[in-house]
């Protein structure tokens, strides 16, 4: 099943609602890295456009896949190597489309409950194993833009807790999301 996951610096909002370009950060680069490893997903794509950004995530990486890091801990070397950097969400569906040959289901996450109709997870779980390729999109800051979750095939339901406060990281919903998906539990 060709999954695929990315984290989406642009378009993101700020906390006032204004379109911004995240910063990358590096627990959101190593964190992803081993989810993706650990759910076997086929590329993890950082997406931001902006050029110094992009050159701290690849510095970053070849650390780990090529650097000092590689001889440290040949398991993280394993996941970090998942990570490609490119500036745009076309880039990377282009690149996936390279691949597999055809252009990935592309599925949003958001938080909010009110953003569009959403599937259930079983839903996505069922493209993923009809062996369709998936790509998942993770939002950062205060997430994606409401164009971006227009354009995408497919919304995710949010995850929804058991108080009134839904704000989690990046790195904790892509976790949920990934186990429900593919848990074999």
């Amino acid at each position: 099943m060709p999954f695929y996951i990315g984290l989406l610096h642009y378009p993101v909002y700020n906390r006032s609602g204004e379109v911004i370009v995240s910063a990358i950060t590096n627990l959101d680069l190593h964190d992803l890295a081993r989810l993706a490893r650990t759910y076997g997903v086929e590329r993890f794509y950082v997406i931001n456009p902006l050029i110094d950004q992009q050159d701290l995530a690849r510095r970053i990486r070849s650390h780990w896949v090529s650097g000092h890091g590689a001889e440290y801990n040949k398991d993280r070397m394993e996941a970090m190597s998942l990570i490609a950097v490119v500036a745009t969400l076309e880039e990377a569906i282009a690149e996936i489309r390279e691949k597999e040959g055809t252009a990935p289901i592309l599925v949003a996450t958001d938080a909010s409950n009110d953003r569009g109709e959403t599937v259930p997870y079983s839903f996505v779980r069922g493209i993923a194993m009809s062996h369709r390729t998936v790509l998942i999109l993770f939002g950062t800051a205060w997430g994606m833009a409401r164009e971006l979750i227009r354009d995408a095939d497919y919304l995710l339901e949010p995850i929804l807790g058991v108080s009134g406060y839904n704000h989690l990281s990046v790195r904790t919903a892509a976790a949920i999301t990934l186990d429900r998906l593919f848990s074999q539990n």
